[in-house]
């Protein structure tokens, strides 16, 4: 989890082939009108992600109740947004990736083809109650891909 730009679908396919889980973006759970409105640059509200997290929370109990393995990349920016998500449920992990808002800014200005607008990084930033560290391993997404792949895998034993 974390804003855009931090990684999750890098640090996600590399984390599922190093453990040969499966992966999934959530990215490609929002509608087509979410993904207009974000190319536009105007931020989602709640309302508009509520279909999104319902859809997310389906393909989670579906993984669960098959006992899948799977990496989902996932902003979860809120609290309830992970509640919803995650509910009680121990086997689901969460992995926070942490950076500046200048690297992410950067890598989001690199990146061409993407939804996800550079400007609409203030408003991921001010939408983000991260989790605490009881709730979700920290990873600095400023390391090396091997080296943060590594410590995701030490910290959850997988």
């Amino acid at each position: 989890m974390g804003v855009a730009g931090s990684g999750k679908t890098t640090i996600g396919q590399a984390l599922a082939a190093a453990t040969e889980w499966e992966f999934d973006d959530a990215d490609t759970f929002h509608s087509a009108a979410a993904k207009a409105k974000m190319s536009r640059g105007e931020p989602l509200t709640d309302a508009d992600r509520q279909p999104w997290l319902k859809s997310l929370q389906t393909a989670i109990a579906q993984w669960l109740q098959a006992e899948k393995n799977v990496i989902l990349a996932c902003s979860a920016l809120k609290a309830s947004y992970r509640q919803i998500l995650c509910g009680d449920d121990s086997r689901v992990k969460l992995v926070y990736l942490t950076g500046s808002y200048e690297l992410i800014e950067q890598r989001l200005r690199s990146r061409h083809g993407h939804f996800m607008q550079a400007n609409l990084l203030q408003s991921q930033f001010d939408t983000l109650e991260a989790p605490t560290t009881s709730e979700a391993t920290y990873i600095d997404i400023s390391q090396d891909l091997g080296a943060i792949v590594q410590q995701i895998r030490n910290s959850l034993n997988i």
